[in-house]
Formats: C-alpha cells, structure tokens, sequence
C-alpha cells in the first residue's frame, strides 16, 4: 500500500521516520494539511466522490458501509492522517497496515496507556477482518473524520473481476447480446389489449421501467469463461448497485475473523458490537433543489407519494432498486388491493340490499309491533325487571343490515374470490418470474440461503469444545433434537402460556361485560337502562381492542426470542419458524374475542329459573332479541377499523418519525459545539446511517395477512370489510412505499421467487373461511331458523309468527328465591308469564322447561347446511383452482422459446469453434505442403529463409 505522495519522495529506506511519527509532527502544524492544499488548489474534495457516492478519488463507487462506534483519546485530539488513495497493491497488504482514507489513527504513541481493554479488543478484530475482506478482493477505505463524533465509516468497492467471480458463484441471470421478439397478441385481443392500454395510460407511472416491451435480452447465469456472449459494453451499468451490494453481503457473511474465541462473521462482529451497522448506500437525495436523477428520487415522485395513489405501481423499478424479494412484496400487495375492488362492491351492493329490505322484514317489524305486547324475561337477577321486545326494535332493524339471505351469497362469492386471487397471484408471480429472469431458480436460491447463520455456527463449536477431550474430530458436528429439546420445551410452556394468557383475558372482559351490565341496571333513570346493552359492548370492544395492539407488540418480541433460542441453521428456517410462531400468537390474539361472541356467548346461558352462574354471582351473557350477529359486526368492525388506524398512523408514522425527531434534536446538540462541522455537508453514508434500520418484511406481511383474515373468516357478519380493507391498502401501499424510500436503510437486495411460506398461510385461511362463514350463517344467524319455519311450521308460506316461534313462556312463580324482579310491577301490571329465547316446553306441559323438538329440528338443519355449504364451497375453489392454469400460456411459450434460442446460441457457438479449428488445421496442411515442394530450392539459395515455413502444431 501507498501512503500520500507527498511523502513518496524518498525511497522506503531513506526516509528512516515511522509513519506514527509523521502524523504527530503534522497535526502539531509543521506539516501543512492536504485538506488545506485541496482546498486552495482545487474544489472540494467531497463533491469529487459525490458526497459519499465514490471513494474519496472519485472513480470507485462505494457498493457496502460498515460502521462502528470508537473511544478518542483522553489526550484530547486524536491523530488524524490523510491517505486518500488506495492502490490496486492493497490487496498484498498486511493486516496491521492501517486502511486508507480519512480517519483517526487508533494506535497510540508506546508509553500512552489504553483506553479501554474492550475497545482494543474490537479494534483488533476489525483490523483482521478488514483484512480478510482485503485479501478477498475488496477495496477499503476509512473515514473517521465525519459530523457524528466516535462513529467511524469503512466504505467497501468491488472491483470488475471480484463481481464476476461471485456472479459467476452465485450464478446470477445477467443480459447477453442476444436479444429476440416477445410475442405480440393478434386479432382482436391485440385490439382489446390497445383500448385498455389508452383507457389506463394516465394511472400508469411514468416510469422507463414499466412501459411494455416488444423485445427482450435473453438471460444466462454468468460465466468467466463466456464473458463474450454478455452485453458488456458499459461494464459500470452491467452489475447494478442492487447487485453489487448483494455480492458484497455474500462476501461479507463469508468472511470470517477468528481471534475471538470462535470465529465470527459479520452477523455475529454485529452482534458483539465490533461493527453498530452495515448496510448498502441509497443512490442519493430525494429532495432539493440541484438533486441529480436517480432511482430514488424518481421512486419517491412515482410511488412513494400519496399524490399518485390512483396509479400503477412501478413494479420493475421497485425490484431494480429494492431487490425481488421486496418487489414480490408490494407487487403481492397491489394484486391484493386490486382484488378487494370487487370484492368492495358486491359488499356495498350486499349491504343497500339489506337497507332496502329493512322495512319488508317481517321479523323485525314484528319486534317493533306494540301490539304484540310480548313481555320479556328480565336480564339478570332482582335488580333486572321485565321489560317489552318492542324496545329493542332498532337492534333487530339494524341486525337485517348484515342478517339477510344476501350475505349467505356473499360468503359463498367470498370463497371463490379467495380462490380466483390466489389463482390470480400465482400467474402474476410467473409472469414477473419471467421479466425477472427467476426462472430455475430453485438451485441457486438453495446455493444462497444454505449458509449457517453466525449463532448455529458458534452453538456447534461450542458443543464441539465441550466434547474435544473425547473426539478430535469436531468437524463434523451438528445440533440434534436432544441439544434443542430445552429450547423446543420451552417454546411449547411459552406459546402454551401466552395462548393461555390471550384466553384469560378475554375471560376478564367477559367478566368485565357481565358485571358492568348488573351495575348499570341498577341506574334509577330509564335512559341509563335502554343504553346498557350498547355501552357495555362498546366499551368492551375498546378494552378488547387496546389489548390486541399492545399483545400484538409483545408476542412479536416473545416469538423472534423463542426462535432465537432455537438456534435454526439457516435465515430462511429461522424466518419461516418465526413466521410460524408470529402468526399464531397474533391470529389468536386478533380473533379470540371475535369467536367468543360468534360461537360462546348465549350458548351456555341457561333458562329462568335454572341459569348458569360464573363463581355464583354473574349471570352468562345473552344475545339480544335479533341474534349475536349485530354485536359480531360492531365487534369485527371496531377492532379492525381500529387496529389498521392506530397501527398505522400511530406505529408507522408517528413512533418513526418521534425517532427521527430525537435523533435530530441530539445531532442539534452535538452541532451547536462545532460550528464548522455543522456547515460542512453530510456524506451519503452519514445521512444513512441516521435512518431506521431495515427489519424484514414479516411486520409488513403480517399485518396484511390479519387482515385478509378479518376480510374472509368472519364477512358473513360484516360485507363492508373488504371496502374498509381496499381503503387501508391504498393509503398502506403509500405509506410503505414512503416508508423505504426515505426513512429505512436501503435494505440489501434478496432473490426470491415467491412470497414463501405466507402463500401456504392465506391458503389456509382461505380454507378456514369457508368452514368459519357456514357455522356463522347456520349458528350466530337467524338464516336456518327461518328456513326451517318458513318451510315447516308456516300456516300461510310467510314469516308471520316467526318471532313468537323462537320464544319460549316461563312462568314467574318458577324463580328462584332471591333471583325474581324486585319490582314486578315496573310496567305498570302484574306479570304471571314472560317470554325467552329458546326452544322449550311450555310451563303447562307435562315435560316443562324441557328442549322441545323444535330444537332438534334447527339444529339437524343447521348441522346439514355447515356440511353441504362446506363440502359446495370447498368444491367450487378447487374447480376455480383446477380451471385456472398456474402459468399463463404466453409466459410458457416465452420460457419454451429462451430455452431453444440458448440451446442455439451455444450451437452456433461450438460449430464456430469447430470451423475455426478446421481453418487452423488447413492453414496448416497448406503451409506444410509448401514448405515440403519448395524444401530443395531454398536449401540451396534461400536457407536463411526456412524459417518463414514453420510449422504450426496441428493437435491444438
């Protein structure tokens, strides 16, 4: 490694002075400062490396930062050097050499005492490291002297053929030359395919990217050897940045330091704390007046605006920038939103439908009749009284809202929209397999993920010291299940415990519902009655919904803990366990409380005379008069409505941006004492390293996947979901969008071909929501009742006398001592019988207060439907499913027609080879022979001249 030139005068031996001591002598001032001359000479030296961008040479861009955190010397100042250069002999160098670049010299003069025995321990772990990382082929560079005290920067450059090495072993698809014709449509779906193409051109972002190709580059997993057949004409475009920070990472996890006790890569120096961060650089500003172009700023105008909400997704461009992984993200969300639009409107239509109908129910004007004069049993003990059905009128009128023959369509049309999305996901994810050239993909995404994580490997050599006095062989150790059983047991207590603690809440507030219910009853004024019914709902779903925001928060934390201490070998077992263990925490968490009042409550209540008590005092909660499916509906709608409001605006915007704002306010502070570094521009790498870091797409998609839950299991009860849900999504594509533009690390870029285990996920809920909406429509709803009293019990083939079918009469003098109204006489007349839900034997039969066989008639027919509704549903998804190819047949003939045009390609290629041998082996022969006729001629007059007939090996 070269110093700076300005000490390159005099050979190494002659200039008899240790580097150390040059810098001492220029920061005591008699030696000028480079920075001095730079700046005198010539313009600043920050804008030639483009703020950060470069190197400080301007030349070599930075792909990779790492960070740490350094002590100063007490001393006051410490040593700082100026080598701004690094030369191609670096790779040679010694680990103790220090790196080039701006930055503080750590190493003191010999008899100054050490700052701390940590600090040195880390410096000497990244001095290795560093390195490593050198004699791997990467190019370093330090910077130190930066705005943010005790933070140093090492920027990271990989050279042309380091790039070309790790392609060609990650066995990335780059461009070739050969470029062919993507089919076109004819006929009239080319006609159709323009009309739509005008009719949407002013929602499609204006975007290079996104507009539709004719042509396309055909795609060969790079080859040293075959670098010829690569569009190699602008080498500093052909790895993008994306790229280039992915093969810098895979380095990076390769590259290990091993004066710790165990060896350590990256993941594990991050851990320890030798490095605070390591993240890829964004291509630059977003805002400002003299931004030059770039990915992010055009991102920032075309998606991460609430401006463009009514436009496409530059799909293309968010892969380009953010990696495929990221880009299956949001493209997996904009065919999710786009699917709930008509989902949205046959909700919308399904709802009209029940306030159109409201006023032609018959049930329910026969629970607003007075005239019916149908005295109720009181709702709980003494301080309850009777009470009339006709006042709870507007709950029944409310109840046909979601309560009407149109929502058992609409579970149906749910289910196969949840099948006709799935189906449709899949087709989009082949097509931008296709245009992302992630076609057989499968071996290099196993070469890529396969790598042990840094916790397995130390686990292993941990278990492998402890045994090392037995075998001296521990090479090939591994964690069995008997080394994780302790870890596997206590993730069974911890999920166990956690279930077990979301249901005894609940519990709580079922408690909390039945005694402020007695409470409020007891209230003197009327209007305190007629309101405890909705007070207590409201303010337990409130309850309800506070808890499952702060759990939510929780059992992340509690799941990410318990998979740690798994220890899975690799990234992609420790994602799909931490998925795995997330979203049962969370879905139970989320609908616990919505099943309680689908399939619990009023089922065990009781009847007068006989109810079931909760610890001898609280009455089990009833439905009201109109069914459990009006308190379903406000139940599903406030925790769902509530979650994504206060999720998203609170957690998303307001936490990230409370952060930002105390990050600012200290760097205020740390400014205010050196006036000079505040006026001084940040680099890239400062101004990153400011923002959150990247902390993975499981929040992302588990937020969603909730969601699409409360948008399926339960849209029997609540068809305005799926609009509710549409209106989230796309402020939420946005605020995402937003949200990796400009507040989150730029996140290093990750291959993947689908969405992984989250497809098997909404699968499953899919599968789960037609067997949860036929027990919501057969058991919560009065829809099989009526059925069954229309069809059997009807005089006239109408509803008339439903209401007084589905009650049962209880004779007062049957209470309890102790349990019986305080004030009989409340409404103004003696009581002897008043009515209650249920299917009963009168007081006058023989066999009274018994299950009449009424009731064994509904719940034959509600036990039938559950199983024709299922086994229908579920057959009408899987002939969606089956109907639906998983691969368009254009995306097939394409992918057909690569395979053959690089079978070519390679044809043409060895038949070149074999005519250019033939053209050698003739060339030969020929100048064999010449030489042979004419051998006696120039023996005799020109045998200076034998030369010129060489002969050329024939066998190449």
């Amino acid at each position: 490694m070269r110093v700076n030139e300005k000490y390159s005068c005099l050979p190494a031996e002659e200039k008899g002075i240790h580097i150390i001591n040059i810098r001492a002598i220029e920061d005591i001032g008699y030696v000028q400062h480079e920075s001095t001359l730079l700046n005198s000479l010539s313009r600043n030296p920050d804008a030639d490396c483009k703020y950060g961008l470069y190197f400080r040479d301007g030349k070599r861009k930075v792909d990779y930062i790492l960070v740490y955190h350094y002590k100063k010397s007490s001393a006051g100042r410490t040593l700082t050097r100026r080598i701004h250069h690094n030369d191609s002999s670096a790779r040679s160098t010694k680990q103790d050499q220090p790196l080039p670049g701006k930055g503080v010299h750590l190493e003191m003069v010999e008899n100054e005492p050490h700052v701390d025995y940590h600090e040195d321990d880390k410096r000497f772990r990244r001095e290795e490291y560093e390195g490593n990382l050198i004699e791997a082929g990467l190019e370093l560079e330090r910077d130190e002297d930066t705005k943010i005290h005790g933070v140093g920067f090492v920027k990271i450059h990989a050279p042309w053929n380091v790039l070309c090495r790790e392609a060609e072993f990650l066995k990335l698809k780059m461009p070739t030359k050969k470029m062919y014709e993507i089919n076109q449509t004819h006929g009239l779906l080319k006609k159709i395919n323009s009309v739509i193409q005008k009719i949407t051109e002013p929602i499609q972002p204006k975007v290079a990217e996104h507009k539709p190709q004719t042509v396309k580059r055909l795609s060969y997993a790079f080859s040293r050897e075959k670098q010829h057949l690569f569009d190699l004409s602008d080498r500093d475009s052909f790895f993008d940045s994306k790229t280039r920070s992915t093969i810098v990472y895979e380095i990076l996890k390769r590259t290990t330091c091993t004066k710790a006790k165990y060896s350590m890569g990256i993941t594990s120096l991050l851990a320890n704390g030798v490095y605070s961060a390591a993240y890829p650089l964004h291509d630059g500003d977003y805002e400002g007046e003299n931004v030059e172009p770039n990915d992010r700023k055009l991102l920032c105008e075309e998606w991460a605006s609430y401006g463009v909400f009514y436009k496409y997704q530059p799909i293309d461009l968010v892969r380009k920038y953010f990696g495929e992984k990221i880009g299956l993200y949001f493209a997996w969300l904009g065919v999710y939103t786009q699917m709930l639009i008509p989902a949205s409107i046959v909700g919308i239509i399904v709802f009209l439908y029940g306030c159109a109908t409201v006023d032609e129910n018959i049930p329910s004007m026969e629970m607003c009749d007075q005239r019916n004069n149908i005295t109720m049993c009181p709702l709980c003990d003494r301080t309850c009284s009777y009470w009339k059905m006709s006042s709870a009128c507007a709950t029944a009128r409310a109840s046909h809202l979601f309560d009407n023959p149109a929502t058992v369509f609409f579970s149906v049309f749910m289910a196969l929209w949840a099948a006709t999305f799935m189906e449709h996901w899949k087709r989009k994810q082949m097509r931008l397999n296709y245009r992302w050239d992630l076609t057989g993909f499968e071996e290099e995404e196993e070469a890529v993920k396969d790598h042990p994580r840094a916790e397995y490997e130390a686990k292993v050599l941990e278990k492998s010291l402890r045994r090392e006095y037995k075998h001296k062989e521990t090479d090939k150790e591994k964690l069995t299940w008997k080394d994780r059983f302790p870890a596997y047991l206590t993730n069974f207590v911890g999920i166990i415990f956690m279930v077990g603690l979301t249901f005894a809440i609940v519990f709580g507030v079922i408690i909390y519902r039945i005694s402020t219910a007695a409470a409020l009853a007891i209230s003197s004024t009327p209007s305190g009655r007629s309101s405890v019914r909705v007070t207590v709902t409201a303010t337990a779903v409130i309850i309800n919904l506070v808890v499952i925001i702060i759990l939510d928060e929780v059992y992340g934390c509690i799941a990410r803990w318990l998979t740690q201490i798994e220890v899975p070998k690799t990234d992609k077992n420790f994602e799909e366990r931490l998925i795995f263990k997330a979203f049962l925490l969370k879905f139970v968490n989320a609908y616990t409380p919505i099943f309680y009042v689908a399939f619990f409550k009023g089922r065990f209540v009781g009847r007068p005379g006989d109810y079931v008590y909760i610890f001898h005092s609280f009455r089990m909660e009833e439905c009201a008069p109109g069914g459990c499916l009006m308190e379903l509906c406000i139940q599903l709608s406030i925790i769902m409505l509530g979650k994504q409001l206060i999720q998203n605006n609170l957690f998303e915007i307001g936490i990230p941006k409370m952060k930002k704002f105390i990050r600012y306010m200290k760097l205020k502070r740390r400014r205010s004492l050196d006036h000079e570094e505040h006026m001084k521009k940040k680099q890239r790498y400062e101004v990153d390293y400011n923002l959150e870091p990247f902390a993975g797409l499981t929040p992302e998609y588990m937020e969603m996947i909730i969601q699409f839950g409360f948008v399926t299991l339960f849209v029997a009860s609540f068809p305005l979901a799926p609009l509710f849900a549409l209106l989230n999504n796309i402020i939420e594509i946005r605020l995402d969008a937003k949200k990796f533009v400009t507040e989150l690390r730029r996140p290093v870029a990750v291959r993947a071909k689908d969405i992984g285990i989250w497809y098997n996920i909404l699968r499953g809920i899919g599968k789960l929501a037609v067997i949860i909406n036929a027990f919501v429509i057969s058991f919560t709803s009065d829809f099989i009742p009526r059925l069954v009293y229309l069809y059997m019990y009807s005089e006239n083939g109408t509803m008339h006398g439903f209401v007084n079918h589905t009650l049962s009469s209880f004779n007062v003098s049957d209470f309890q001592a102790g349990t019986a109204p305080n004030d009989p006489m409340d409404l103004g007349y003696e009581v002897q019988i008043c009515r209650y839900k249920d299917y009963r034997e009168p007081p006058w039969s023989e066999n009274k207060y018994d299950i009449s066989k009424d009731f064994w008639a509904v719940l034959a027919a509600r036990l039938a439907f559950v199983i024709v509704f299922q086994n229908l549903v579920m057959f009408m998804s899987d002939f969606v499913d089956w109907i639906i190819p998983d691969i368009p047949k254009d995306i097939s003939q394409q992918i057909h027609k690569e395979k053959v045009l690089m079978v070519e390609v390679f044809m043409r290629e060895e038949q070149g080879k074999l005519q250019m041998l033939e053209t050698w082996k003739d060339k030969d022969m020929k100048k064999g022979e010449n030489c042979n006729s004419h051998s006696p001629k120039l023996s005799r007059s020109h045998s200076g001249s034998l030369s010129s007939c060489h002969l050329y090996p024939v066998d190449i």
